[in-house]
């Protein structure tokens, strides 16, 4: 009988480690160490500022509203690549 629980409890624990292999294997994995901002305080604001600031300024200083719609677009299409392009891609 003292057989049959030790191999019982040898075949549960083979299956527990082939689980958490797999599971490890799975899992992504993280390459930043658990940070979750990539970028600093100040760039993370001026992200968000001057594009704001440009929209303001396109609707005060544009007059007619079909090209402040256009404007406005472009500038919203466009941010994201200016991003990338002037602060440069942070790889985790």
């Amino acid at each position: 009988m003292l057989e049959k629980e030790k191999a019982a409890r040898a075949r549960k624990m083979a299956r527990r480690q082939r689980r958490r292999q797999l599971i490890r294997r799975l899992r992504p994995r993280t390459r930043n160490s658990g940070r979750l901002h990539r970028r600093s305080r100040g760039e993370r604001i001026g992200i968000v500022v001057v594009p704001l600031l440009l929209a303001v300024a396109v609707w005060l200083l544009v007059p007619d509203l079909s090209l402040r719609i256009v404007l406005t677009t472009l500038l919203v299409l466009s941010a994201p690549a200016l991003v990338v392009v002037i602060l440069g891609r942070k790889a985790g």
